[in-house]
């Protein structure tokens, strides 16, 4: 996929030099959803900075795609990666995708960067990747995003199970 042209910002695959931006917009998400996500020395941003960094790294089964405003930088992107997955009877592919990471900072909402972020992603998974189902988990804010480009709910719940504290 090309560089794309939003209201005069640019979607663009991210690069290693976007490690840091992409831990800011995770944070942005997390405390969206409720989450207390501590200072900016909080130990998970050094670990979520050291995990982006080795993911943009493999970009066979990893790629975000953020908004750079000419002004303000990197204000809006979308990360997803490819898993292997058995097969079943809907899907013969032998891998998905993960979307997850949408987030925009909150002076530039509603002007569908994230939507261009994640159409962008979409594509990728659809014409890079061959995944024959890409899942995620919505937020109450980011859910009719996702419903208007064609995800639909499970049919099963998402359970968790933590092996280690949090």
């Amino acid at each position: 996929m090309t560089d794309i042209q939003v209201r005069r910002a640019l979607v663009r695959r991210a690069g290693a030099d976007d490690a840091e931006s992409l831990v800011r917009l995770r944070g942005l998400m997390l405390a969206a959803m409720g989450n207390d996500i501590g200072g900016p020395d909080a130990p998970w941003r050094k670990t979520a900075l050291d995990w982006f960094a080795e993911q943009l790294a493999t970009p066979d089964t990893f790629a975000a795609y953020v908004v750079d405003d000419p002004n303000a930088g990197v204000v809006a992107g979308a990360a997803g990666n490819v898993y292997v997955h058995p097969p079943g009877p809907r899907d013969l592919t032998t891998i998905r995708g993960h979307l997850y990471n949408v987030s925009t900072e909150p002076a530039f909402r509603r002007r569908g960067l994230a939507r261009a972020c994640v159409v962008a992603l979409m594509d990728w998974f659809r014409d890079e990747t061959g995944v024959g189902q890409v899942e995620l988990h919505a937020s109450d804010d980011g859910i009719e995003l996702y419903r208007g480009l064609g995800f639909i709910e499970s049919t099963y719940p998402t359970l968790r199970f933590r092996t280690t504290r949090a």
